[in-house]
């Protein structure tokens, strides 16, 4: 009996069920199972921001991400149209780089930078009393005005970027998904209104909840739909 239980196990089965280990099957049956379930919780998600939807339900099996996300300016048709033009996307963490799909990005003639670990950065930003966050969107700023900006962590790189769009600059598109306690409400209220009075694509998610990982997940929902699914 044992033998056998141990033998179902190694042909990847549990008791009646069979697991799954494909990487791309279990994806699409995690996709499957969060639009099914949208559906039971009664959503009725526009379906350009479906996927980004989904994707940041993937990241964090929250489904809150389907009240909290907030599109504005036609953020997601913008995000696409900009990636599939080579853009650049700026993050505020290098885990947000590294969780973003390079073959996908590069494939697209993107590539994503962080400045955060620059030494430059560190020492402008001690300098001036203020975080490398700040800082690093102020060069990244300079350097890619027209970039894909994808914050998942620092209120005061996305409190910094609204400052700069009041002030005339204008990404091609604004994820604003930082996490935690501290100015981080805020922060995402104030560029909501920013980006929707100034006319800047965005997408914002409400409240405290957010993360690298989120930011990640919606660039990547961004490029597959850009790329047509290429891995």
């Amino acid at each position: 009996m044992h033998k056998a239980s141990a033998k179902k196990r190694r042909k990847g089965q549990t008791g009646d069920r069979v697991l799954i280990k494909l990487p791309m099957d279990i994806e699409n049956k995690s996709m499957e199972i969060i639009e099914a379930e949208l559906k039971e919780l009664g959503y009725s998600i526009p379906t350009e921001e479906l996927p980004l939807v989904k994707r940041a339900i993937h990241a964090s099996a929250d489904f809150d991400y389907a009240e909290n996300l907030k599109f504005v300016n036609d953020a997601v048709r913008c995000g696409i149209d900009s990636l599939k033009n080579g853009s650049r996307v700026v993050t505020d963490t290098n885990m947000a780089k590294t969780g973003i799909h390079d073959r996908t990005l590069k494939l697209l003639g993107g590539e994503a930078v962080c400045f955060m670990g620059n030494p430059e950065i560190a020492a402008e930003a001690k300098e001036a009393g203020t975080t490398r966050a700040e800082m690093s969107m102020r060069h990244a700023a300079g350097l890619y005005p027209d970039a894909v900006y994808a914050i998942g962590n620092a209120p005061t790189a996305l409190i910094t970027i609204s400052e700069l769009i009041r002030k005339g600059f204008r990404p091609a598109l604004v994820i604003g998904v930082p996490v935690g306690f501290v100015n981080v409400t805020e922060s995402k209220d104030e560029a909501l209104e920013v980006c929707a009075e100034y006319g800047v694509p965005a997408i914002i998610a409400m409240g405290r909840k957010g993360g690298s990982t989120i930011a990640a997940a919606l660039v990547n929902a961004l490029l597959y739909e850009a790329s047509g699914n290429v891995r």
